[in-house]
């Protein structure tokens, strides 16, 4: 894995987070593949369509994601990505904070790196801060 790979992995893994906030949940395919699956504290999913689902109702207020502190263990053309999250969602009763540890997998494909797996462990919470 060369300082390309880093940059395109540290991207994805942004415009993942970008994504989520957008929260139109459009074109899944540039982030995972067709098989990819997430497990988060909103529950689990497989496949893209199930992916966008749970995205649509984990992400009914706007929220947004910060993603730091990326983490890289290559392993041939796949590679587990670690990163710390912050993620805010601003509801009407006052913002929810989310502490968590992100654990990605992903695999080099034709169209570049895309999400195989997404872990999202929850460390801490805050509301109505």
């Amino acid at each position: 894995m060369d300082a390309h790979d880093r940059i395109e992995l540290t991207d994805l893994v942004t415009r993942l987070g970008r994504w989520l906030d957008g929260a139109t949940f459009d074109d899944p395919a540039r982030f995972f593949t067709a098989d990819a699956e997430a497990h988060t504290a909103g529950g689990a999913a497989r496949g893209r369509d199930a992916l966008v689902r749970q995205a649509r109702r984990n992400h009914t207020v706007p929220t947004q994601h910060f993603i730091t502190d990326h983490r890289f263990e290559p392993d041939s053309d796949r590679v587990r990505v670690t990163a710390n999250l912050l993620a805010v969602f601003a509801g009407a009763d006052g913002p929810r904070l989310l502490g968590e540890r992100y654990d990605l997998r992903a695999v080099r494909t034709a169209d570049g790196w895309r999400i195989t797996r997404v872990q999202a462990d929850p460390i801490w919470e805050a509301a109505n801060v």
